[in-house]
């Protein structure tokens, strides 16, 4: 009897008219994401705060690099947790072991002093992060029939707690930040998780038992040769560290090259593979455009977690009434955007039916839009003190949140649609490894950023969005033909 069946033969266990069991996912996702973007929205300024307004005292550029090779690193750790989930743990299991990652994240960063306590902690939440995103939608996903007319409101539910998470985690630990201390901000994302863990540890045995164990386990014995591999990339970690190659102020740069050697091994391997044929090879040719344009796109959307971080702290009126703002409330207005915008999309997609954009066209619409978008900071650029009033600020968030809508949710559509029928797993890391990109290279060009030269940044910020539009404008006749029959 499928999952479905049950659900209709019991409606007192269903979740608003859906399987209980989308009510201990959605509860996973917020509480997740709460302590996730919680602890992001106050990270950059612990580690730019003088030791004096109990920050580390890092000098900003080198700030805004760590942080975006923590991004980086979060999209990486997704690919590592979809093959625990592929080949040994199943998706449930390794979904629950990666919230206590994250739980443990948290802790580091919340009790352990200094550098130490964010290496443990970042560490330790970019990995658990990763395994959650690489499990938990596909959880949802196995409650559902193939075909069944309720999976994408399935869907559009969980993704509600996305946002409601990533809304509500950044209003509670901005305001102990700065009320209370940065270590009480990252106390209340370790409760959060906790909450988050404790409601699936009582729901996690009514899922599906299909996602209980690994599809593709490991051969016997092979498990000691991945250990082995493991304990050698460490240990060279380690001599890089210990040799000076890898430094905090040059890390987002080494992901930058090596996720790039990567992505160009990944589609060298997929394109010269036998098992693919002269019309799948001229899709995955097709998807290099738009895998190089989510680069570019994701270094800028990034920089809403660095530069424009910084800069609502140094630059903006934050004064409502006598009170401040806390910092940490930009993502939450960023949340909140997501929330307003999305049905506002949802419906424009409808209302347009066949004569929406194609996906390309939509990747086009993104850049441009977050092209503009950087040069609206322009006239509040070269003054001294804060000079943007606040509600310019949140009216530029939406032009973020804008662009977001047109590309995000579209990349991972044209990648499955795009992708070889041999290679459909690897593709979607592929997608994954585009972000992972564009994070480390947002941690790298947030590093050059500084008020002396924040002019000139944003135009140069500007001018990499608009370029890349127009650059990805040109290959939109070869990417049409190439995905003739997958729109």
């Amino acid at each position: 009897m499928t999952t479905e069946n049950v659900s209709r033969s019991a409606p007192e266990k269903q979740f608003f008219g859906h399987p209980r069991s989308l009510a201990t996912l959605f509860g996973m996702e917020v509480w997740e994401r709460f302590s996730f973007y919680g602890m992001q929205a106050i990270l950059l300024i612990y580690l730019y705060y003088e030791v004096s307004r109990g920050g580390l005292g890092i000098s900003q550029p080198v700030a805004i690099g760590i942080v975006g090779a923590y991004g980086s690193g979060v999209y990486l750790a997704s690919i590592l947790g979809g093959w625990f989930a592929d080949r040994i743990f199943g998706a449930e299991r390794t979904l629950f072991y990666s919230g206590l990652v994250v739980m443990v994240g948290h802790i580091a960063l919340a009790v352990l002093p200094g550098v130490h306590g964010v290496t443990a902690g970042l560490i330790c939440v970019a990995l658990g992060s990763g395994g959650v995103k690489a499990t938990c939608s596909s959880l949802v996903g196995s409650l559902y029939e193939p075909g069944s007319d309720r999976r994408d409101a399935g869907f559009s539910i969980f993704y509600l707690g996305i946002n409601v998470g990533g809304f509500v985690g950044p209003l509670l630990t901005g305001l102990l930040q700065q009320n209370a201390g940065f270590h009480y901000g990252f106390g209340i994302a370790a409760i959060g998780m906790a909450l988050g863990l404790a409601q699936y540890a009582f729901g996690r045995k009514k899922l599906p038992a299909s996602q209980k164990t690994a599809p593709n386990p490991l051969e016997a014995g092979r498990l000691k040769y991945y250990g082995l591999a493991v304990i050698a990339l460490v240990g060279a970690l380690l001599g890089a560290v210990a040799l000076g190659w890898v430094r905090a102020d040059n890390l987002s740069d080494v992901l930058l090259v090596v996720i790039a050697i990567a992505a160009v091994a990944y589609f060298a391997i997929i394109l010269s593979s036998p098992r693919i044929n002269t019309e799948e090879r001229r899709r995955v040719l097709a998807f290099i455009p738009l895998f190089l344009t989510s680069g570019a796109y994701w270094a800028l959307y990034s920089q809403s977690y660095t530069v424009i971080t910084a800069f609502f702290d140094q630059r903006v009126d934050r004064n409502v009434f006598g009170w401040e703002v806390p910092v940490g409330w930009l993502v939450s207005a960023q949340a909140l955007t997501v929330i307003v915008l999305s049905g506002v999309f949802a419906w424009l997609w409808t209302i347009l039916g066949k004569r929406q954009p194609s996906s390309a066209s939509k990747f086009v619409i993104a850049m441009f839009v977050i092209g503009l978008t950087f040069l609206g900071y322009l006239p509040y650029l070269g003054a001294e003190g804060a000079a943007m009033p606040l509600f310019m600020l949140v009216l530029l968030l939406l032009g973020f949140t804008a662009s977001e809508l047109c590309l995000s949710p579209i990349g991972l559509s044209v990648t499955t649609r795009l992708a070889p029928a041999a290679f459909q797993t690897q593709m979607m890391a592929l997608f994954f490894m585009s972000l992972a990109l564009g994070f480390a290279a947002g941690g790298s060009l947030g590093a050059f950023y500084t008020e002396a030269n924040e002019v000139n940044y944003f135009i140069a910020m500007a001018g990499l969005g608009i370029v890349t539009a127009v650059l990805l404008m040109l290959c939109l006749p070869f990417i049409k033909r190439a995905s003739r029959g997958t729109e």
